[in-house]
């Protein structure tokens, strides 16, 4: 089974960094879509970050608007995480940061981080929190 188990979460003061990570198993690492969503309650999921592993499209990253400039997304397939570097962190940043996989064999793209997307991500890990003051 795949499993995804996100880590770094926290408190920070706004203008602060963090840094997640979500740990990959039972998956062939270079052909999934890997992404990061946040939720606060009452609203919807929000699509974060994507990047593509797949061969035919190596390293293609996603942002939503709202991180854009802030937040960076990387891969190391031979340590099987991803991770999600926050800069300038805002208090509209707080949410529960989830990791989730699309595959395999899929690649993202541009619709990756939209409602419609979502659904094609069929993992998702137990998510971390993180909070911005």
């Amino acid at each position: 089974d795949v499993q995804l188990v996100e880590s770094g979460g926290g408190s920070v003061q706004a203008g602060g960094s963090l840094r997640l990570s979500c740990a990959a198993s039972g998956v062939s690492y270079s052909r999934y879509c890997m992404a990061w969503f946040r939720q606060t309650p009452g609203k919807e999921r929000e699509g974060v970050a994507a990047i593509s592993t797949t061969s035919s499209a190596v390293d293609t990253v996603y942002y939503g608007d709202s991180v854009k400039g802030r937040f960076s997304i990387s891969h190391d397939n031979f340590r099987n995480t991803v991770t999600l570097q926050m800069n300038n962190l805002r208090p509209d940043d707080t949410a529960s940061y989830y990791c989730a996989a699309a595959g395999p064999s899929r690649a993202c793209y541009s619709g990756s981080l939209t409602k419609e997307g979502t659904e094609t991500f069929g993992y998702w890990g137990q998510g971390t929190q993180v909070t911005v003051s």
